[in-house]
């Protein structure tokens, strides 16, 4: 059974990442695919998104990159599709305390791949920075998927980012590419919108002299249009399709899924 390892990432906060990375991952759930969620957000926004409250003694994904834990010591179950490796306020110390440690970037990889469950995705959703948190979700997938909010300055910083996925392709993980591009806070009435998507579309279809890392990036028809209702559910704990499968947010997020699964050929 191939695993599909999804890195959802940008180092620009507030662009709809960890909203994509959970009920991207929900949505997989539902539609019959085995999931887990990887929170390497040391803010635990997708922890908390999904319910999770921290009591006492509580075990994240901190112990299993710092303290050698299993990621199935940690695990928690979601629904009978979805599994949580959760995140932790203590993330925010890896960096300084993996310093030192050989093999730190490949700490997570060999985690995973120790683990006797298997699964048809793993989506981590990565912290808004490029440091040893994002690095071992880098060495850890084959894929990234980049929200962008459809801004003036959405490509802006970009490069950067392609830069760090090109050189952990080359230099730790031969396998990693972006497949993905998808826009979130989408509001089509705008000029500004449309003219951000054929931007983005411009940018990415000219492939020549590109990397290979991000050489066949797809900028995905469904957009995430902006909706209360996706922004509501955290507070709740809960998925959209749990929150409001009737809304627009449940209906984009059901539309990219039916688009990356249909991406499955190209992985096999």
């Amino acid at each position: 059974m191939h695993t599909r390892i999804i890195a959802i990432m940008n180092q620009k906060g507030g662009v709809g990442k960890t909203t994509t990375s959970v009920n991207l991952s929900a949505a997989l759930a539902a539609s019959g695919k085995k999931v887990e969620l990887i929170d390497l957000d040391p803010q635990s926004h997708a922890s908390l998104h999904l319910g999770l409250t921290f009591e006492h003694g509580f075990e994240s994904v901190y112990d299993v990159l710092v303290n050698d834990q299993s990621i199935e010591s940690v695990r928690r179950r979601v629904s009978d599709n979805l599994a949580l490796v959760p995140a932790h306020l203590d993330l925010a110390a890896a960096d300084f305390e993996l310093a030192s440690v050989l093999g730190r970037e490949k700490i997570l990889a060999d985690k995973i791949a120790e683990d006797s469950e298997r699964f048809d995705y793993i989506v981590i959703d990565c912290p808004p920075s490029l440091g040893v948190l994002t690095l071992n979700a880098l060495v850890a997938a084959e894929e990234v998927i980049i929200p962008l909010q459809p801004h003036f300055l959405a490509l802006h910083g970009l490069s950067k980012l392609l830069e760090t996925i090109v050189l952990v392709a080359k230099r730790l993980n031969s396998r990693l590419r972006v497949s993905g591009v998808v826009l979130c806070l989408y509001d089509g009435r705008t000029t500004l919108a449309n003219d951000v998507k054929t931007d983005v579309k411009n940018f990415f279809g000219e492939h020549e002299g590109r990397p290979e890392a991000w050489k066949n990036v797809r900028v995905f028809d469904t957009n995430i249009r902006s909706n209360i209702r996706l922004a509501e559910a955290p507070s709740y704990g809960k998925s959209i399709f749990d929150y409001d499968p009737k809304s627009n947010g449940a209906d984009d997020y059901r539309a990219l899924c039916r688009e990356i699964i249909a991406m499955e050929n190209e992985h096999n």
